[in-house]
């Protein structure tokens, strides 16, 4: 590239930052290399073996798989999630610990959960919040990252909640990019929403036929939690093995 190409230097500089700007724009898209891999691999084994996490926590990571779960969120540092049903916490906590100081996790309930209200102390980066499933997001969790509905899609499925409503406003808090990841117990194929009051199931086809008419895109399925001997008949609290349990990642575009 030479100054008489551009007739004067002026306009080569011009140029030359164009190019530069181009590469770096290009790099801040690329996929982490395996240094990079390796420390947020690393991370998460980090968050999952926390001493701030409780016994029934690590009583519970052998059927809930919370390394797994981690890797398939895609979650990093600095980011800012939103946790639906957040319950007592279990998946709330993990988030946190791996989004980090500089992340922030709004925890929503109906009603207050003592369970999670523990946790704050020492992961001060939660923030519980009491909403309706209908209107679920804060005012202040806007572009956010990344959303999660574990195992309580099914639930929300039989309340008197407009779940249309519900699903678009979840796209709309999200930033462009951003992913959407449900895990629930999974019932019979055809079945709908009707064992979701009496088995705690749903159809995983309901999941993704609503998020998609919300404006998602399903990004990947996720099979760690599969069970194919479960018979999906059964409540999951009556099961003596693991329930087949779908995990699903959605994107906005």
């Amino acid at each position: 590239m030479s100054i008489s190409r551009y007739g004067s230097g002026a306009r080569w500089l011009a140029a030359l930052f164009a190019v530069a700007g181009l590469a770096c724009a290009v790099n801040s898209h690329a996929s982490p290399g395996p240094d990079d891999r390796q420390a947020i691999s690393d991370s998460y084994r980090q968050a999952v073996a926390s001493p701030t996490r409780t016994d029934a926590d690590r009583d519970a990571d052998a059927q809930r798989k919370p390394l797994e779960f981690l890797q398939f969120t895609n979650v990093r540092p600095g980011m800012r999630v939103l946790d639906i049903a957040a319950g007592g916490g279990y998946t709330t906590q993990l988030l946190a610990l791996a989004v980090g100081s500089k992340g922030t996790v709004w925890a929503q309930n109906a009603k207050s959960q003592p369970a999670l209200e523990k946790r704050l102390s020492s992961n001060p980066n939660i923030i519980p919040v009491i909403r309706p499933y209908q209107d679920p997001v804060p005012d202040a969790a806007s572009q956010l990252d990344l959303i999660t509905i574990v195992m309580n899609y099914h639930d929300i499925a039989y309340m008197p909640v407009d779940r249309a409503k519900m699903d678009r406003r979840l796209f709309d808090a999200l930033k462009s990019g951003g992913h959407l990841v449900v895990l629930d117990h999974s019932a019979k194929a055809g079945s709908g929403v009707s064992a979701a009051k009496t088995l705690h199931r749903i159809d995983e086809k309901v999941v993704l036929d609503e998020f998609r008419q919300a404006g998602f895109q399903l990004e990947q399925s996720g099979d760690f939690l599969r069970n194919p001997s479960d018979p999906r008949d059964q409540a999951f609290f009556d099961m003596k093995i693991p329930t087949d349990k779908f995990a699903l990642r959605f994107v906005k575009p």
